[in-house]
């Protein structure tokens, strides 16, 4: 008896998907694929490209991301499959366009679990160094991409419900950094406006836009939202109200205990300073908290960019293997595997590395073509079922989106977008090749 069952035996539910994620469960996702490793580096990068005026850019940064995740709410609320951003874009620009922003959204997807996944095994080293060493880094990470794909393949349920409960634990340390920080700093406050270089915002803007990159993964298990009408907006905007407060109050606070030292702090600046204030103790706290919230990020990961390698099988793109889902747990576990074993082997092999730059455009061009797509969504009256979320402003915001994403792509050099163009060259050959062999229509 087989266990899995093919994508059109159940039309009751997205190929069999059970729909088990409430708005309390996609918030959850949301932060948790935002906020991964990179805010316990990001305060020194951004205090070294901006000075003390580093909070102004995540006030920036947040404003941009806004009109973004407005657009984002807006498509999620009308397209309710499998596959997230990449549902959205193929639906409203056709099956062409939609391969690419899927193609973009599980290389940005594989690669930054994949690095974060690596940071973590090096984050756990810093106690044991033995365990940097390539065969135990190895198992470690062995271990954690077996451990969040035997639970992906049990239960959407059981995923969210962990994811959380992760939030909770790596959210109360950082506030508990925030506030003790704040108390025992005895530097100056900075002086956030008096130093502000417009010159140097936008290319501080485009680093730290990945700060906030990410929430766009917690809506790849569309088919999986419970009322995505009202759970999308919901839950988009209790995380990033939640994110930008977070990421703002730590800026503020490093620089208050370090001062201009923290932009020298490159390796683990809030490891630093909470040294300074609370000596080896702190500095210990520190990176169990870096540690617990990398792995909250690999497991916010692990549920959403396999979902893509489903949406792939499922629309003839790949393999219709891909497609399959659990007849028990209601998954697409095969999907989940392949996912887990190629994350695992970027993660072992370093090769992300080098895809660092490609990783930085390729996120805000997926962005781009989802504003486009929000507003064709919202021109053709496309939706799922219930009533779609209204954006305040009507199609002024996808418009002020794209211009927004415009300036930011316009602070990168020609070598990133020669990247970038190059990875959509080879998916288009691929996509090619897939159509003739499955002959499926555009999507018009």
């Amino acid at each position: 008896m087989t266990t899995f069952r093919t994508a059109m035996t159940n039309p009751g539910k997205e190929h069999g998907l059970e729909r088990a994620i409430g708005v309390r469960g996609l918030a959850a996702t949301a932060f948790n694929v935002t906020v991964g490793g990179g805010i316990f580096v990001l305060p020194a990068v951004v205090a070294a490209t901006i000075g003390p005026s580093a909070p102004i850019a995540y006030i920036v940064v947040a404003a941009a991301m806004g009109l973004i995740v407005l657009c984002f709410a807006q498509a999620g609320s009308r397209v309710d499959l499998t596959g997230g951003p990449y549902a959205y874009v193929e639906i409203a620009l056709g099956k062409y366009v939609g391969f690419l922003a899927g193609t973009l959204l599980w290389l940005v997807g594989t690669t930054a679990t994949a690095a974060v996944g690596s940071a973590l095994v090096g984050s756990i080293a810093v106690f044991w160094p033995p365990l940097a060493e390539p065969v135990p880094r190895a198992l470690i990470l062995a271990v954690v991409f077996a451990l969040f794909g035997a639970l992906n393949v049990r239960g959407t349920r059981q995923s969210t419900r962990f994811l959380e409960m992760i939030t909770v634990v790596k959210l109360l340390p950082l506030i508990l950094f925030i506030i003790l920080g704040a108390m025992l700093a005895h530097g100056p406050r900075p002086d956030v406006f008096g130093s502000l270089n417009p010159a140097k915002l936008g290319r501080s803007v485009i680093v730290l836009i990945f700060a906030f990159a990410g929430i766009e993964f917690a809506l790849v298990p569309g088919g999986e939202v419970k009322d995505p009408a009202r759970t999308v907006p919901r839950a988009l905007f209790m995380a990033m109200s939640a994110i930008t407060v977070l990421y703002v109050a730590i800026q503020y606070v490093a620089q208050m205990i370090l001062g201009n030292q923290l932009a020298l702090a490159q390796a683990a600046p809030l490891t630093e300073a909470a040294r300074a204030v609370a000596g080896s103790g702190g500095a210990v706290f520190i990176g169990v908290c870096a540690s617990i919230s990398m792995f909250g990020y690999v497991s916010g990961m692990m549920l959403t960019a396999p979902r893509a390698l489903y949406a792939f099988g499922r629309d003839g793109i790949l393999p219709p293997v891909f497609a399959r889902v659990h007849q028990r747990y209601d998954t697409p576990a095969v999907a989940i595997v392949a996912q887990c074993v190629m994350t695992f082997i970027v993660a072992v092999t370093g090769g992300f590395a080098e895809l660092a730059i490609l990783s930085n455009i390729a996120v805000l061009v997926l962005y781009l073509f989802c504003c486009i797509a929000a507003w064709e969504l919202r021109r053709k009256n496309v939706h799922a079922g219930g009533t779609p979320f209204k954006i305040p402003g009507g199609p002024l915001v996808p418009v002020l989106a794209v211009a927004v994403i415009v300036w930011i792509l316009s602070n990168a050099t020609v070598k990133e977008f020669s990247v970038v163009g190059g990875v959509l060259v080879v998916a288009s050959v691929l996509y090619l090749l897939a159509r003739g062999r499955t002959r499926v229509p555009d999507v018009t």
